[in-house]
C-alpha cells in the first residue's frame, strides 16, 4: 500500500487521509465528505480549489481550459486530479456546507441489464438491476454512477432517472453518439441480461431544502436524466414548491418522456412543463420555440430568491449560467451539472 498523507479543508476544517495513488476528491468520497465537483476529468473546474500550504502535489491530465498553466503555478488545484504526496492544507473556493457532510458510502457493484429502448432516435432509456439481493445501493437524487467499460480502462458517467434503488432498480438517459466509446458499446452490443460494473454515487447536483424558493429547472438532451429524478422525488414526496421546467429540444422527435411530465403537472399543482423546438420545421407545433434559455429570457420571469438547476450540453449550460444572474437569482442557488466529453463524443 502506498503512503498517505493528511489533507485538511480550509474553513471547513475537515480533514482526511489520502493515499498516494487515490485523488484527493476521490479520498474525500470514500470518507464521507462530499466535496463539489462535477465531470471528476478535470475539465469542468468545479472542484478547483488553492493550496495554501504544501506543494508536493502531482495531478493526472486535465483540460488547461479548467486549470490554465498560470494558475496552477500560483497555487490553484484540480482535486479530482490531484495526488497528495505530502500533507497539505487546501481552501475549498467553492462548497456547499448543507452538502458537505453528507455524503454516502462510495460502492462497487454488478448489474444485469433489464432494457435498453430508444426514447428518440439518439437517447437510450438504460435500465438495469442489482445482481446481489442483498446489496443496496443508496443515491440522492440527482446524484450519478461511473459504468466501467468492459475490455478498457475506461469508465463513463450518468445520472440516474428514478428516485432511489430501493426495489434494485437503476434508469438512465443516454445519449448515443457514433464516435463514442461507451456510445458505441450501447448501441450495438450491450443486450437484455449482460452485466456490467458501476460504482458510485458521485455528483452534488441534489434538491437543496429550501422550502420558501421557487424552482427553476432548465434541460436538454440526456439532461433529462437527473432533472426528471428531482422531479420524480418532488412528487413522491409531496413537495408542493413552486416549479417551472424548461426542456429544449431541437424537433419534436427529440422530446423524451413528455407524457409523464405532463402527467406531473397534474401531480404537482405549482408545477409546469415548458418544452421548446429550437429548429421546429414542419412539425405540427404550437409551443414555444428557439434556445430554450431563449425562451426562459422572453419569459420575463423575475426569479429574485429563487433556486435554479440545470443539466445538458455545455453551450445550454453556459448561456444559462449567464442568463439566470440576470433573471435574479443569486450565483450561489444555481446549480448545474455540465456534461463534457472524454476525449471521445460521450457526456
Amino acid at each position: 500500500m502506498s503512503e498517505k498523507h493528511r489533507v485538511r479543508f480550509e474553513p471547513v476544517g475537515i480533514e482526511i487521509d489520502v493515499a498516494e495513488e487515490q485523488t484527493i476528491l476521490r479520498a474525500a468520497a470514500e470518507q464521507g465528505v462530499m466535496l463539489m465537483h462535477g465531470c471528476k476529468e478535470g475539465q469542468c473546474a468545479a472542484c478547483k480549489s488553492f493550496i495554501l500550504d504544501g506543494d508536493d502535489v502531482e495531478h493526472d491530465k486535465y483540460s488547461t481550459f479548467a486549470l490554465p498553466d498560470y494558475e496552477k503555478e500560483e497555487g490553484f488545484t484540480l482535486l479530482c486530479r490531484a495526488h497528495a504526496y505530502e500533507d497539505l492544507t487546501i481552501e475549498l473556493l467553492n462548497y456547499d456546507e448543507e452538502m458537505i457532510h453528507s455524503g454516502l458510502p462510495i460502492q462497487e457493484a454488478t448489474v444485469e441489464v433489464v432494457s435498453n429502448d430508444h426514447v428518440t432516435h439518439d437517447l437510450r432509456h438504460l435500465v438495469v438491476k442489482l445482481t446481489d439481493p442483498e446489496q443496496s445501493l443508496k443515491f440522492f437524487p440527482g446524484q450519478y454512477m461511473d459504468f466501467a467499460i468492459p475490455g478498457t480502462e475506461e469508465s463513463r458517467s450518468f445520472s440516474m432517472a428514478n428516485t432511489s434503488a430501493r426495489d434494485g432498480l437503476l434508469e438512465f438517459v443516454i445519449k448515443i453518439y457514433s464516435d463514442g466509446l461507451f456510445s458505441t458499446f450501447l448501441d450495438t452490443r450491450v443486450a437484455v441480461g449482460d452485466q456490467l460494473r458501476i460504482t458510485g454515487p458521485f455528483g452534488v447536483f441534489t434538491l437543496r431544502d429550501n422550502p420558501s424558493a421557487d424552482l427553476v429547472f432548465v434541460g436538454g438532451g440526456a439532461g433529462m436524466a437527473p432533472i426528471l429524478s428531482l422531479l420524480r422525488t418532488m412528487a413522491e414526496r409531496g413537495i408542493e414548491r413552486k416549479a417551472t421546467y424548461y426542456y429544449g429540444a431541437r424537433r419534436r422527435r427529440d422530446l423524451c418522456f413528455d407524457a409523464e411530465l405532463r402527467e406531473l403537472q397534474e401531480k404537482l399543482p405549482d408545477f409546469r412543463y415548458v418544452p421548446a423546438l429550437s429548429e421546429p420545421g414542419d412539425d405540427d407545433w404550437d409551443g414555444e420555440t428557439g434556445l430554450i434559455t431563449d425562451v426562459l429570457r422572453r419569459a420575463g420571469l423575475d426569479l429574485k430568491g429563487a433556486d435554479a438547476y440545470v443539466c445538458g450540453p455545455p453551450p445550454m449550460v453556459e448561456a444559462a449560467l449567464e442568463l439566470l444572474p440576470a433573471l435574479g437569482v443569486a450565483d450561489k442557488r444555481v446549480f448545474y451539472d455540465k456534461f463534457t466529453t472524454t476525449g471521445e463524443s460521450d457526456a
